[in-house]
């Protein structure tokens, strides 16, 4: 593969609303040609897409979103991931992954060999080597085929959407210069929603979604779009996954742990998180612990793109006061989804209209 010479590929990106994360993926369609393929009905194209584990692969990404998020720069965790220029992401189909994010004139590289992971940053030279045990890996889930396939949310959407979707196939397309059937998930009339529709391109050999785009309600474009233009499924290189940090790069290294103050809060969270309804409508609730929400802000530092804000003054600025019979809170809205995070911690999330957030705020 060039990648000078050939178009953009393109995975998976996820973008968080408020406290609850709503993860959406989305991928943009194209005037390409219409293969003929085998007639295939839609419930078995979403099952083959569900089981589906494509193998090795390389391709690049790009990501286009209209999501309509405010412009909060690095204070979001992940916000940059949505106006990266283009990322390179080879695949050993085992574990074994190598992502290359290019913004501007910068690049950040991320290796994974399956017990180390190394982060370099070529904007300021520097490099993280960690070195995950056995152990630690286990627990944290390190070293598995979903950190290798850029795909899994969107398989993993495939399955929780379906049985409220009307599914159907409309047709077939070329993506990245592969065979694709158009799989066309939308919401049933009960479904209250901010999306009008999810659509896949699936390839029709590996069974890979291709393209994906999440359009909402009113919008005649895709609110997020993520394109494979190029892909190839073939074995890789070994040298792909081992990196040497370049002359004159500052290294730290680290070891992996289970931070036991982390491993309460996840504990804690699974109890304190409640989904309201299902399907394209379902909301999540919970509480978000108070040392978090009071947290003071932190000096950035490893990948580029995290940084940590006064999340009390994010508020205030992207946010729009309101309350009503559950509280008061603020609200964060976008084209496919919305969140509210009241003034006493509690949250709720989902890809649904402000109403239904604050129906399930009042739910015991």
């Amino acid at each position: 593969m060039k990648p000078k010479t050939k178009g953009i590929t393109a995975a998976v990106v996820g973008t968080a609303l408020g406290a609850g994360g709503l993860a959406f993926v989305a991928m943009p369609a194209s005037a390409d040609d219409k293969p003929a393929l085998p007639q295939v009905s839609a419930e078995d194209l979403v099952q083959s897409v569900v089981k589906a584990k494509p193998g090795a692969f390389d391709g690049t990404v790009k990501v286009s979103n209209d999501l309509g998020l405010p412009a909060v720069g690095n204070a979001v965790p992940g916000a940059q991931a949505l106006n990266m220029d283009s990322a390179h992401i080879f695949s050993d189909g085992a574990g074994k992954s190598r992502l290359a994010v290019t913004q501007g004139a910068s690049q950040e590289t991320v290796v994974h060999d399956g017990t180390t992971v190394w982060d370099y940053s070529s904007k300021n030279n520097t490099a993280t080597k960690v070195t995950i045990p056995a152990d630690v890996a286990k627990q944290k889930g390190a070293g598995s085929e979903k950190t290798a396939d850029p795909l899994a949310a969107s398989t993993e959407l495939l399955a929780k959407v379906r049985e409220s979707s009307t599914v159907s196939v409309d047709g077939t397309a070329t993506v990245a210069g592969r065979p694709a059937y158009e799989l066309v998930l939308t919401p049933k009339p009960t479904e209250r929603t901010l999306l009008r529709e999810i659509r896949v391109a699936v390839d029709s050999q590996t069974r890979m979604p291709l393209r994906m785009s999440v359009l909402s309600n009113g919008t005649s474009t895709p609110a997020l779009e993520v394109a494979f233009s190029e892909i190839e499924f073939t074995q890789q290189p070994a040298d792909l996954f081992a990196f040497t940090p370049p002359k004159g790069a500052k290294v730290q290294e680290k070891t992996a742990t289970i931070d036991q103050q982390d491993k309460d809060r996840a504990e804690q969270a699974k109890q304190d998180v409640k989904v309201v309804g299902d399907g394209w409508d379902t909301v999540v609730t919970g509480k978000v612990p108070a040392d978090l929400l009071n947290a003071a802000p932190k000096q950035q530092s490893g990948r580029e793109g995290r940084g940590n804000a006064d999340p009390k003054a994010l508020l205030e600025r992207f946010a729009k006061k309101v309350n009503g019979a559950w509280g008061s809170g603020y609200l964060v809205t976008t084209k496919v989804g919305s969140a509210v995070l009241t003034d006493d911690g509690r949250f709720a999330a989902g890809a649904v209209p402000e109403q239904v957030l604050y129906e399930a705020l009042g739910q015991k």
